[in-house]
């Protein structure tokens, strides 16, 4: 799988919104090269929302365990809920953050329900599409249910 694969996929989504600062978004440079997906309709970021998922293409300060600063390495990570969380990552699956293809736990945002898998490939291109999808939903319900 590649990164414009999961870029078309969040945009098909009724009222995603995915952010890719650049020099020219006065975003942090760190930021640079990353994305930012949003349930936002009318296309402004949420004032108090997070991102439901991004996609990191590099280490971040405390978060370099994945290893993305290697060649054509990144990782999608996604808010599931703690439900799905636990679903997901109590499979007894691999535990290195580095390794590809494989759905774990994000290595800093776990605990709040968020899994992250480096390099979606095989077996993981089809899942990680569809909780894309799930948690686009989840943010569009919530955006809603603010509404009143």
């Amino acid at each position: 799988m590649m990164i414009q694969q999961i870029l078309d996929t969040v945009t098909s989504f009724d009222g995603a919104l995915v952010l890719a600062p650049d020099a020219s978004s006065g975003a942090p440079e760190l930021a640079w090269g990353d994305y930012f997906f949003y349930y936002a309709p009318d296309g402004r970021v949420p004032a108090n929302g997070q991102p439901y998922a991004t996609i990191v293409t590099k280490n971040y300060p405390g978060d370099t365990g994945s290893d993305l600063d290697g060649d054509d390495r990144w990782r999608v990570n996604v808010h599931v809920g703690r439900a799905a969380f636990e679903r997901l990552t109590s499979h007894g699956g691999g535990t290195d953050p580095a390794e590809p293809d494989v759905v774990l736990p994000h290595p800093v945002y776990g605990r709040q329900g968020w899994i992250a898998v480096v390099n979606p490939g095989e077996r993981t291109s089809a899942q990680v599409l569809k909780l894309l999808r799930d948690a686009h939903e989840r943010a569009r319900a919530r955006a809603l249910r603010k509404l009143g």
